[in-house]
């Protein structure tokens, strides 16, 4: 059975940092493209990052550029979303997603599997 089982979130202060994990299972990491979105009380989904199945190329969404960083451990099955110098506006419920087609920040739909959500409370 094909899981993304995601861990890490929680409340930080202003400034804080976190770091999100998505554990893969059922199928092989290494074939697919990783994306984390987000999703903030009554707005819409939006894309985050995303990473390649090697992990060699990665691109973030501009709020996020030079905060958040993604990398993947193929060879145990996990990928990661560090974060650092968190606001406010970065909290929302955080997905992972895994496609074997192409991982668009500005399109979710194109993602096959999703994790159930992680919530990133940033608040003082």
């Amino acid at each position: 059975q094909l899981q993304l089982v995601q861990s890490g979130g929680g409340l930080v202060q202003p400034g804080g940092s976190l770091r999100l994990s998505c554990a893969v299972s059922g199928f092989t990491l290494g074939s697919y493209r990783i994306g984390w979105f987000r999703q903030a009380p009554g707005k819409e989904r939006e894309g985050v990052s995303c990473i390649s199945a090697s992990g060699g190329n990665t691109n973030y969404a501009d709020s996020v550029k030079g905060r958040f960083t993604i990398s993947r451990d193929n060879a145990n099955n996990t990928v990661y979303l560090q974060m650092n110098s968190l606001k406010p506006e970065d909290t929302a419920v955080y997905y992972c997603a895994a496609t074997r087609g192409l991982c668009v920040l500005s399109y979710s739909y194109g993602m096959d599997y999703w994790g159930k959500g992680t919530l990133v409370t940033v608040s003082s």
